[in-house]
């Protein structure tokens, strides 16, 4: 019964969309069908709800490990702990859309309770876009992935969840990622509301703002997460292989990037209004395009879910439908938008739109390189793309990047002259030399690991340079924010430039009481002992490791073997100090006795994911920031009107 009661809920959901729909179309028309307009609001509230029901639904079955249900038997075990029986749920194909589908509903809940900054027939446009974005996800779960299928006959027991997703990061991983996407679709239904009423203004970009600075947290959690968790889940020692399904997580990030800075320059200046609309509905597009890669079935990967041709051509008809119905409404309304104000080269617009043009760039690099060996592979060509390609071509547009960041928040807004600045500039720019000559010496590097380090440092002082002659006290928090998002920038930066200029690996083939050494790192199997889990055995090489003259500390690296379902995975160990980890992978015994041991000290490297965190935290004090000086704004307006309204009694 309770799976009944999520179907249920999850087709009234979709009734309710399709009256979001109509109701939003008509109001645009008005007329006598004004009265169904109304109820466009509270359709989208009520449908947040149900589809929130439908989900709790489906975690329900989860937490039971209801058997009768397919995608319980398909996806769960008896034997796996609660958190993982949970986070199965959303562990696969069906169970993931159902999740995108509940944040959606619940965003468009939200923008039709709250959101009351826009003129309403652009707000009932935007919620008619909405509801047809949803509608879509709907007829995908209804018709060809419903998470509530039951089986003729209740399986005996699940067949498990793949062992690589056992793990807590999988509990945080997709569904911050997913809130992203989702907000991501908020902005895209808000620039096609923009559209088709022509609205295109500083207050459309205000109410849209929140919407992607907080996709935009989102992803970049989600986008360190993940990149954590493989790391650490995998046992091969890196933190971004350049992957398929990694790249599509990767670039809706770098388009809300893009999109983020060129909202600002439209809530704060009236300008890029185009450029604004384009890239909300590019951030969208590469959300669509990510979801067709992972669950088409094109990829194979951990990461995505492959299923059969119909579910994946559903899924490339909805992108075709969505992105280029815009793609066609821009092209038509594009030229009845203004240009907005005018501002010169050297101001902080003009360093904005570089970085925008630079990211684009990068991020056509990134799509390029992603999907050019699946179009070789239908002329039965194979070809691998990695970081041969993705690094240097990459790295052609990011530095210029991150030259234009350090200088750009120091630019005064519509127009400015270098020389106003040219002290600052002097400074990033001895920095940065003073940063490629220094570690230029150290050592033997690589080109990029080497500026990479050098303009980590020169960003990080650029970053706190809007602080000079102020008082911290009346800094305002969003700027706050840019300055800690820049600097995290900056942080991960150098960890990324530390982990290829300074790592050091050793592979080694141990017998017990047998001795190797890592870097600064001494090493001592002591023996390898059998441990069992709730789902898994495992034979576990207890290693003696010491840093330096330091205290030695006993660590357990584990090779497991699951039996729900059956698969070998390594449990690697990380050994964390200031300056760097080391990490450490068991393998399998050899013929003579000794054991597989692999070895990687990584100086920094905690670094890349301290400086995701940072840039999280930007985000989040930006938002802050801008929520507060909406709130600010409304109450002082509302304080004129009711002054004026009792002059005029009076």
């Amino acid at each position: 019964m309770i799976a009944e009661i999520g179907l249920a809920a999850l087709w009234l959901a979709a009734a309710l969309a399709v009256l979001q729909l109509v109701g939003g179309a008509l109001a645009l028309r008005g007329g006598t069908e004004s009265e169904l307009a109304a109820l466009t609001r509270p359709a989208a509230v009520l449908q947040g709800g149900l589809v929130a029901l439908s989900f709790a639904m489906l975690l329900w079955v989860f937490a039971i490990t209801d058997l009768s249900v397919k995608l319980v038997a398909m996806n769960s075990h008896s034997a796996k702990p609660l958190i993982f029986k949970l986070s199965g749920a959303w562990g696969n194909h069906e169970g993931s859309m159902l999740l995108w589908v509940t944040v959606m509903a619940l965003a468009g809940a939200l923008i039709a309770g709250i959101e009351r900054r826009l003129p309403e027939r652009t707000m009932q446009a935007t919620l008619a876009a909405q509801g047809f974005v949803a509608l879509g996800f709907y007829a995908f779960l209804l018709l060809s992935s419903n998470p509530f299928e039951r089986l003729p006959q209740p399986a005996a027991e699940g067949l498990g969840l793949n062992p690589l997703l056992q793990d807590i990061g999988l509990a945080f991983h997709p569904p911050t990622l997913y809130i992203g996407y989702v907000g991501l679709s908020v902005a895209f239904s808000f620039a096609v509301g923009a559209l088709i009423t022509r609205e295109v203004t500083p207050a459309f970009a205000r109410a849209m703002r929140p919407w992607i600075l907080g996709a935009w947290v989102f992803l970049t959690l989600g986008l360190v997460a993940g990149s954590y968790w493989a790391y650490y889940e995998l046992g091969w020692g890196g933190y971004w292989f350049w992957d398929p399904v990694e790249n599509a997580a990767l670039m809706p990030w770098l388009a809300a990037t893009a999109l983020l800075h060129s909202a600002g320059v439209l809530a704060s200046r009236d300008a890029l209004r185009v450029w604004t609309i384009m890239l909300g509905v590019v951030a969208f597009s590469m959300s669509m395009l990510g979801t067709f890669l992972v669950r088409s079935g094109v990829l194979t990967s951990v990461h995505a879910f492959a299923v059969d041709p119909e579910r994946g051509s559903f899924i490339l008809l909805l992108l075709a439908l969505y992105i280029g119905g815009a793609l066609l409404l821009f092209a038509l309304r594009a030229g009845a938008i203004s240009e907005g104000e005018r501002f010169s080269v050297a101001s902080r617009e003009g360093a904005l739109v570089v970085n925008n043009v630079m990211l684009s760039a990068i991020l056509a690099v990134v799509l390029l390189g992603t999907l050019y060996p699946l179009l070789t592979e239908a002329f039965d060509v194979r070809v691998s793309v990695g970081p041969p390609y993705f690094n240097p071509v990459g790295a052609i547009f990011a530095f210029p990047m991150l030259a234009v960041m350090a200088v750009g928040p120091l630019l005064r807004w519509r127009r400015d002259s270098w020389g106003r600045i040219s002290k600052e500039l002097a400074l990033v720019a001895a920095l940065l030399l003073a940063g490629i000559v220094l570690f230029a010496v150290l050592g033997e590097m690589a080109l990029l690991p080497l500026l990479g380090l050098a303009f980590a440092i020169a960003l990080a002082v650029a970053s706190l340079l809007p602080l000079k002659g102020r008082r911290l006290k009346r800094v305002p928090i969003a700027t706050w924010g840019m300055i800690t998002a820049h600097l995290g920038i900056a942080v991960m930066l150098f960890g990324m430039a530390s982990e290829g200029a300074f790592s050091q690996e050793r592979l080694a083939a141990l017998e017990e009481g047998g001795t190797t050494s890592v870097g600064p790192w001494a090493v001592r199997l002591e023996a390898v002992e059998p441990v069992a889990g709730p789902n898994w055995t495992a034979l576990a090489g207890r290693l003696t490791v010491r840093h330096r003259d330091g205290e030695p500390q006993t660590i357990a690296p584990q090779s497991r073997n699951f039996w729900a379902p059956p698969q070998q995975t390594t449990e690697s160990v990380l050994v964390t100090r200031w300056n760097g980890q080391l990490y450490a992978v068991m393998g399998g015994s050899s013929t003579d006795g000794r054991w597989q041991v692999r070895l990687w000290w990584k100086p920094f490297v905690t670094l890349i994911w301290y400086g995701g965190l940072l840039i999280a935290l930007g985000g989040v004090l930006a938002l802050v920031g801008r929520i507060r000086s909406d709130l600010k704004h409304r109450y002082i307006s509302r304080r004129i009107t009711e002054r004026r309204e009792e002059r005029e009694n009076a």
